[in-house]
């Protein structure tokens, strides 16, 4: 009875928050790329700063380009957590705060896709939650790989333009 309880209450967790993370993605077209660098390296992300965007993600994606990936902007920080929904490849995401700073990273390893007789909430149910730790308001999606190249670490401070993603933010 417990368990069952305690799946419930997940299960409404889910709907309520809205897990942001892969989905299917049939629109590989996108607004005008944003270019940050992170220790030297330069990356041109594409933004999800909507709804839809940010809960379609990389979903449905073969590859990332080397210097690719995607940056989630969000109005306000607030506690993130992305799952790996429709995901074909691996992932690195940084969690970073309003201010730049890393507040989590995490190394997204792809899943089993949906099963016909899975509803979206069973689904998305077993899928690995990576948090963000505490408050952030973006997130960056890079190619697996690039954490471990780039020594990232909670703390350390990534230069955006804040004012300028801000504004995009819906």
């Amino acid at each position: 009875m417990a368990l069952r309880v305690i799946a419930i209450a997940l299960t409404v967790c889910v709907l309520l928050t809205g897990f942001t993370g892969c989905s299917s993605n049939t629109d590989d077209t996108n607004s005008d790329l944003i270019t940050v660098e992170i220790n030297g390296n330069t990356f041109h992300l594409e933004p999800a700063a909507d709804d839809e965007s940010r809960m379609r993600g990389l979903g449905g994606r073969s590859s990332i380009p080397d210097d690719g990936g995607m940056i989630f902007i969000f109005p306000e920080p607030q506690p993130l957590s992305f799952l790996m929904r429709d995901c074909l490849v691996d992932i690195d995401i940084v969690f970073i705060d309003a201010r730049g700073r890393i507040t989590a990273v995490h190394e997204m390893a792809a899943e089993p896709l949906q099963r016909p007789e899975e509803s979206l909430g069973e689904y998305e149910q077993r899928l690995r939650k990576y948090m963000s730790g505490v408050r952030a308001q973006y997130a960056i999606e890079l190619r697996a790989g690039w954490l471990k190249k780039l020594d990232l670490n909670v703390e350390d401070k990534i230069e955006l333009e804040t004012d300028r993603l801000k504004a995009m933010a819906q």
